[in-house]
């Protein structure tokens, strides 16, 4: 704990005087002292209504009041005597354990160890000693949410907070200008519904002032997943990005096939191609000709339905699949070859996004 920074602190201080200086708890308890023997002693309980930072004398010793900048948790730093020069060493080392306080706070504040996990900057070693050490609990369920500014924007971080304040469950951190991360605990037996509602309220919260991308990660069942969780994060938007660009949430899970050929080599996806189109390439399609097969795709190969949206006589529609098929040597009205066709096409929008 920061109890070890106290100590530091003290000792110190104690080669510039001879007086006892200390550190108590709220109950109390010794923390940190210049007399080693004291530590892990109880004394007496200081004057709680004694306000922040007021220097005050009790049982022959100066007190100052000290909290970190939760204000949660309260110290008091003591110095032997009652004197003037009691007060001076008193307000000087009350600073310094401040400042211990507030160091301790940014290494090892809950927030910063999350940072650390998902950015891989600590060892599972110390990511077990510094869970334990914040009371962090290591096996529940927690979502992971990238949100991702199309463009550079004020306030979205203050944002999410606001949406999500309670800082002793979840948590929001920023990672860039444009990125900030939600890690929230989870109903393990409701995570579906829940990531659900949470990309709501995000959406809701956020629309109106910002244009954001949100990337959702599976669930991460311990602390040891949370790395994991939030490359999927990324991977979502990435992948995202290529195969379905409107789309403002994006689950990694959901995302099929884009998940398997963005993992592939740009050389292998070129010799796929080529294979395939071996009549033509597949540049020789042009975009309303293109158009139309993405409408035949999105209506589940139904003819009659794609010619409707079309506005289009279904004999029309019948001919110009009939000239893809002459140009490509696939007929998109056979489900194994428009699988093939399907793949494809993720495949060039894949090598498209790698030359971009």
């Amino acid at each position: 704990m920061a109890y070890r920074f106290f100590q530091s602190v003290i000792v110190q201080m104690k080669n510039a005087t001879d007086r006892e200086i200390g550190v108590l708890d709220d109950s109390g308890l010794v923390l940190a002292s210049s007399e080693l023997s004291l530590i892990g002693r109880r004394s007496n309980v200081p004057d709680a209504d004694a306000a922040e930072g007021e220097t005050y004398t009790q049982g022959g010793r100066t007190f100052r009041k000290v909290t970190g900048r939760d204000s949660r948790t309260v110290y008091r730093v003591y110095v032997d005597g009652t004197d003037e020069l009691s007060r001076s060493l008193c307000v000087m080392a009350s600073v310094a354990i401040y400042e211990a306080i507030l160091r301790y706070e940014e290494k090892y504040d809950k927030s910063t160890l999350l940072k650390n996990i998902i950015t891989d900057n600590i060892l599972p070693s110390d990511t077990y000693a510094h869970a334990k050490e914040l009371d962090f609990s290591e096996d529940t369920s927690r979502g992971v949410f990238l949100i991702r500014l199309s463009e550079r924007s004020e306030g979205l971080i203050e944002a999410v907070q606001a949406v999500f304040p309670d800082k002793y469950r979840d948590f929001v951190l920023s990672m860039s200008e444009t990125d900030v991360v939600l890690i929230k605990e989870l109903q393990a037996s409701a995570e579906t519904k829940e990531i659900q509602k949470i990309v709501t309220a995000i959406e809701q919260a956020l629309t109106p002032r910002f244009s954001v991308t949100i990337g959702i990660g599976a669930p991460a069942r311990n602390i040891r997943e949370l790395a994991d969780r939030y490359k999927e994060t990324q991977m979502a938007i990435e992948i995202g990005r290529v195969f379905d660009p409107d789309k403002t949430v994006l689950d990694y899970e959901s995302l099929g096939l884009g998940r398997l050929i963005y993992q592939l080599p740009t050389t292998l996806c070129e010799m796929f191609l080529s294979e395939i189109f071996k009549k033509n390439p597949i540049d020789s399609l042009d975009k309303e000709t293109l158009s139309i097969i993405d409408r035949f795709f999105e209506n589940n190969l139904n003819i009659s339905e794609t010619s409707r949206k079309l506005f289009v006589h279904r004999n029309t529609l019948v001919y110009r699949l009939g000239k893809i098929k002459k140009l490509t040597g696939l007929d998109l009205r056979e489900f194994d070859q428009a699988i093939v066709f399907k793949v494809a096409l993720m495949v060039k929008k894949y090598l498209d996004a790698k030359k971009a």
